[in-house]
């Protein structure tokens, strides 16, 4: 199904430019973004704006149609971060350019969507130095 360009650019607006997962800003990342469902449709999600995210390619394919990811702590399944529900500072910091997981959710998505990447701890520090971070 083909996206709207009214959703696409309301779902870029209200992320700021910004990946709603890895919070990374596309003008650093050198590729556009994608409006990712964030129930993926094959699990019965809706193309409705409210379960709709802006969303890096890498992040993207990583998290692909998944919902749940592992806590490397303890192995347990869990449900990965959601953009629309979850208070992205509840579940993750940054830490010297790491994202570092506060709760089983933050650890689960930092693992599943590989957040702390050798390519984005360089972006990260890119974006400290023009004040992003």
């Amino acid at each position: 199904m083909s996206l709207s360009v009214e959703i696409i650019r309301l779902v870029e607006a209200r992320a700021a430019g910004r990946c709603e997962y890895c919070r990374m800003y596309q003008v650093l990342q050198g590729a556009t973004f994608h409006v990712e469902h964030i129930l993926p449709r094959s699990k019965g999600g809706t193309t409705e704006p409210g379960n709709l995210a802006w969303c890096c390619p890498s992040c993207n394919l990583h998290k692909a149609s998944r919902v749940e990811g592992t806590d490397p702590h303890d192995g347990s399944i869990v449900p990965l971060y959601h953009p629309r529900r979850d208070a992205w500072t509840e579940h993750f910091r940054i830490e010297n350019y790491r994202a570092i997981g506060l709760t089983a959710v933050g650890r689960a998505t930092i693992e599943l969507l590989r957040f702390n990447e050798p390519r984005r701890l360089r972006i990260r520090k890119a974006e400290e130095l023009i004040g992003l971070l």
